[in-house]
């Protein structure tokens, strides 16, 4: 049994991790690696039941690898332009202005004017001055002097049209950018996120097992692994948790469900660059640092001097290893020795799902949990050391092929 492996069945034992599923390949699919461990529920009568490779999981911000695939897709087509003005697509982005503070005693936000337009590329990339309400206090103030909640509404339009906190194309910060990417798609195709990613991405690789809406598939819905929270004793219980918060549409940038077998089919299509999805140039512009100085900057920074940020966003790379951004997710601008090589892209999903993508290597990998807080550290601490002594196994695999 490999350490990550013992890790993750001391962690099951303890009441810390109810299951995981665990999936790594190369690029010629000469090494597999394939494991599960613990259960899909804690639910009372269902905390027997085995966590699989077609258990049904939440994979959030997993979403945007393919929101940014159908986006790029459309590229190709001529439907849409990484750097034209978005307004004339979606007027509802940026249109509050950009909120510079909120004045607690007249219960008002302050606002000064946008600046230049918003393009797709700063969408894509979170740079166009979005960001989550939640993380944000001066947007979680302006919500309640408007009567409304964090994430609120069935529509991306009600949970996304927020103020921006910088001007477009001068920081960086996550947030729902990607839901507006997402609805940019549905509104120049006229057809949903799902219609659009089942024809393009998920049909084109054989793959049944991803939807929005899981519990309307009968061949889906009794395979749902439900949510657990760690409580105070270090340990899991059940927690009932709605991923999108009540959305109606398609969130492009968090509202998918997979199987962690299905979603791996994903990531190892774009590792080996499969044009079934989309052009060699296309994937170049998918796999390209995007960030200027000045935004790569900001991204750093915020990792380096917010612990929380470094929890949500590092996905185990070093806190001081320069990062960058790219389509797909994080870029790692350096190698770290003897896993990660420079140019990884490495992106998670909320409830403890990390996944990355080793072009150099030739490797890609996924670990799937259904557990919160979001990326809770002594959850996605077991994934940092499957991370790096899968390494260790594909290098064993590569010196067996060669006797």
């Amino acid at each position: 049994m490999a350490t990550f492996e013992k890790a993750y069945e001391d962690a099951h034992t303890s009441g810390l991790l109810p299951g995981v599923t665990l999936l790594a390949a190369n690029r010629e699919g000469t090494f597999k690696y394939e494991e599960t461990i613990g259960v899909r529920s804690l639910k009372p009568g269902d905390s027997t039941k085995p966590m699989q490779l077609d258990s049904v999981l939440a994979i959030a911000s997993c979403t945007k690898l393919m929101t940014a695939i159908s986006v790029l897709q459309c590229v190709e087509r001529g439907q849409l332009d990484l750097d034209a003005d978005v307004a004339p697509i979606l007027p509802e982005a940026g249109k509050f202005g950009v909120i510079t503070d909120f004045d607690d005693v007249k219960n008002e936000a302050l606002f000064e004017p946008k600046t230049g337009p918003i393009t797709l590329r700063q969408l894509l990339t979170h740079t166009s001055g979005h960001t989550y309400d939640f993380f944000n206090p001066s947007l979680l103030k302006w919500r309640e002097s408007r009567g409304e909640t964090p994430m609120g509404g069935p529509t991306i339009e009600e949970k996304s049209t927020l103020p921006l906190v910088f001007q477009p194309g001068t920081g960086w910060a996550y947030g729902g950018s990607i839901d507006w990417a997402g609805k940019m798609v549905e509104r120049v195709t006229g057809e949903s996120l799902e219609t659009h990613m089942s024809k393009n991405i998920w049909t084109p690789l054989g793959i049944k097992d991803i939807t929005f809406w899981p519990l309307q598939r009968d061949d889906m819905r009794s395979r749902i692994a439900d949510v657990s929270g760690i409580g105070p004793d270090g340990k899991c219980v059940d927690m009932p948790w709605d991923m999108t918060v009540g959305a109606k549409e398609c969130m492009g940038g968090g509202g998918a469900y997979a199987t962690s077998s299905a979603y791996f089919d994903v990531l190892q299509a774009v590792l080996r660059e499969d044009t079934k999805l989309l052009s060699p140039a296309s994937y170049a512009e998918l796999f390209r640092p995007q960030l200027n100085d000045q935004c790569k900057e900001a991204l750093n920074n915020l990792i380096l001097t917010d612990q929380a940020q470094h929890e949500y966003l590092s996905v185990n790379v070093p806190r001081s290893a320069k990062k960058n951004w790219c389509f797909a997710g994080l870029v790692l601008e350096e190698d770290q020795t003897g896993w990660m090589r420079k140019n990884t892209i490495l992106w998670a999903g909320l409830p403890c799902i990390i996944w990355f993508i080793d072009r150099e290597a030739g490797l890609c990998g996924f670990a799937g949990t259904q557990v919160v807080p979001p990326m809770a550290p002594p959850i996605v601490g077991l994934h940092g050391n499957f991370q790096r002594e899968i390494y260790d196994l594909l290098a064993s695999a590569n010196s067996k092929s060669r006797i």
